[in-house]
């Protein structure tokens, strides 16, 4: 079968096509023909070598994907021979990635792909969704009644979060960087959008909670993001981070009484405990997905695998708006 290979760590010119051995099918796994995946910023830390969670070289990238099960391993239920799936199954050490024309693909991991998206929507869901619940679900326990707010509205995690606490019947504030920004966050479901390049957070958390604070903050960016979540919380109220690998001064979480959460998405994958949570959280994405209460936010150029180091340069640059695409077009 054809697949991109990273070849070495660094930049685009790591990748190459390649004819490889198609993956067997074994005990708990389905193989799956991929349709679609997307980019998350994991996939190009991976690629440059600064995170130390990737396959050994040369390795194939990329976590999510979606795609049809062709076939089905011994001691798996739930799937069959031509179900179109989705979930976040590779990229990472012991787990191929999915740049490739099949995958093999632990069926914890996976679920029903919605049946009002298409493969390439369904393909920018996995990681962020599952991110998204984690912190605002499983962590924060948002609920109606709460005032939450959201950092990076349009950003892959972002307008994921945005979008889970408004069905969980929370009143959502969230964060961008430019009015056109600041116009798609109202259209995903905020009720309040503030411009935090224009609005210190003394000023927005005056204005928009009387001073109050939030009862709960996602910070999807980290470093001085975290600082101001501290800062945007209510006392004894909780902050959830995914990117907190920095050093920062804890006083504010102290002095307010904070929960900090900080949630790592990949650890199930990685140790192999747990990975069926992911696929029930894929199930629950998917009922949102199919109420109306949840849409991917895809950037408007979808790339070809083959031009994958195209579609990390975007990412990269900061210029996405929502989830960079790929479809399999070999």
């Amino acid at each position: 079968m054809k697949a991109i290979l990273l070849k070495e760590h660094g930049g685009i010119e790591g990748f190459s096509v390649e004819e490889i051995p198609e993956p067997e099918v074994r005990s708990g796994h389905v193989l799956v023909k991929v349709a679609a995946s997307s980019v998350n910023p994991v996939d190009y830390k991976i690629r440059q070598g600064l995170l130390p969670v990737g396959p050994e070289l040369p390795g194939i990238l990329h976590g999510d994907l979606a795609g049809t099960v062709t076939q089905v391993g011994e001691g798996v239920e739930g799937f069959g021979e031509g179900d179109e799936v989705y979930g976040c199954v590779g990229g990472f050490k012991g787990l191929p990635g999915v740049l490739s024309e099949y995958a093999l693909a632990d069926a914890r991991l996976l679920a029903r792909k919605p049946s009002n998206l298409s493969m390439v929507e369904a393909a920018t869901l996995p990681l962020v969704g599952i991110t998204a619940w984690n912190a605002l679900i499983d962590r924060a326990r948002v609920c109606e009644g709460q005032t939450v707010l959201v950092h990076a509205a349009t950003g892959g995690v972002g307008h994921v979060g945005l979008q889970l606490a408004k069905a969980f019947g929370a009143e959502v504030h969230a964060t961008a960087s430019d009015d056109h920004k600041i116009g798609v966050g109202l259209e995903l479901g905020a009720d309040r959008m503030i411009n935090y390049k224009q609005t210190e957070v003394d000023a927005y958390v005056q204005s928009e909670t009387e001073g109050a604070g939030y009862d709960a903050v996602f910070d999807t960016v980290g470093g001085k993001c975290l600082d101001d979540s501290f800062q945007a919380a209510r006392i004894g109220g909780t902050v959830v981070s995914i990117a907190a690998r920095s050093t920062h001064d804890l006083t504010p979480v102290h002095v307010k009484s904070l929960s900090l959460h900080g949630v790592f998405m990949l650890l199930p994958m990685l140790r192999d405990d747990g990975r069926e949570k992911h696929g029930e959280i894929l199930g629950e994405l998917r009922s949102l997905v199919e109420g109306g209460k949840l849409r991917p936010l895809v950037h408007e150029e979808v790339f070809d695998f083959q031009d994958v180091g195209l579609a990390h340069q975007l990412l990269e640059s900061g210029k996405a708006m929502g989830k960079v695409a790929l479809r399999a077009n070999w």
